[in-house]
């Protein structure tokens, strides 16, 4: 009997560790600081945790608000209930559900600074009210840094093209807006242009662009431009200036020759062919004139 008591003190002490543990599962993951481009749009990257489980969307709320004031929110889902100067302008784009708490914010203005902080509470189903089970992690906040500048996009390109073969240029732009990626276009036609989206990590993308062009002469020291439009209509151009590296061409000796040797071998054929032909021709006449001088001469010597 005292044995069976020790493990179940042993087995509730070890339950009350775990539900210890299990209370302190309040956690999230917020990039501390993004750049963000006045004028157009940032995504926030966020992940958390909870002590609830795995629940639905509809069980769990998300709010963004002001680190310095829980009341006041820049986002919710009760669109009274966010600062007039936010309203319209940000969104949830992560699932709940999924953890997510992936924050857009559009129209970007230069005192959008923060820090904003994610808070998370579990509601009731049947009435969407709050149990008392909610946490704001304001020791996990974002903090935006403003650009007022869009960003100008880096090109990679071979020093030197040669006409008449593919010629590749990469252009690339860096930004923090992936809902609403920057649109890059060039001032040269291509038939070949392949688009990259790719995620660097700490709210950071990279978009690409690959331009494939086969260059003529006429292309030498044309300046080739690629433009990053942003979200907003921001853009941003860099230019270069491609070299065309020409292939000798011999036509102007080729042609020519061509054309006189073919013009002799067409004249010798025609003249054999010529002989050919008149050849009997001739050997009567000369049969006929050799008949008439030896008649001729019979006549005289009579």
């Amino acid at each position: 009997m005292a044995k069976q008591k020790l493990l179940m003190g042993f087995f509730l002490l070890f339950a009350a560790i775990c539900s210890s543990v299990s209370s302190d599962e309040w956690k999230a993951t917020v990039v501390k600081s993004i750049d963000a481009l006045v004028g157009s749009c940032v995504v926030v990257p966020c992940s958390f945790s909870h002590t609830g489980g795995n629940l639905p969307s509809s069980r769990l709320r998300g709010i963004w608000h002001e680190k310095n004031d829980k009341k006041s929110n820049i986002y919710h889902e009760d669109y009274t209930l966010i600062k007039d100067n936010f309203k319209g302008r940000t969104k949830l784009v992560g699932d709940l559900g999924q953890n997510n708490c992936t924050l857009e914010i559009t129209q970007i203005r230069n005192h959008d600074n923060g820090p904003f902080c994610f808070r998370v509470e579990l509601v009731r189903t049947e009435n969407n009210d709050p149990t008392k089970d909610k946490f704001s992690f304001v020791e996990d906040c974002v903090e935006l840094n403003m650009i007022t500048e869009p960003p100008k996009p880096t090109l990679i390109q071979p020093k030197t093209a040669t006409q008449g073969e593919p010629y590749t240029v990469t252009c690339s732009v860096i930004h923090t807006c992936p809902t609403h990626v920057p649109k890059l276009t060039w001032n040269m036609d291509s038939t070949k242009v392949i688009v990259h989206h790719k995620d660097i990590k700490h709210g950071n993308w990279e978009t690409q662009s690959i331009l494939t062009v086969i260059p003529e002469e006429k292309d030498d020291n044309r300046e080739i431009t690629c433009t990053a439009e942003f979200n907003g209509g921001l853009k941003s151009p860099e230019t270069f200036t491609l070299h065309v590296k020409r292939v000798e061409n011999y036509n102007h000796i080729i042609i020519p020759s061509v054309v006189g040797i073919g013009t002799t071998v067409a004249f010798v054929l025609v003249c054999i062919f010529m002989t050919k032909k008149y050849k009997k021709r001739i050997e009567e006449l000369q049969s006929r004139d050799g008949s008439m001088w030896n008649r001729l001469s019979r006549m005289s010597r009579r």
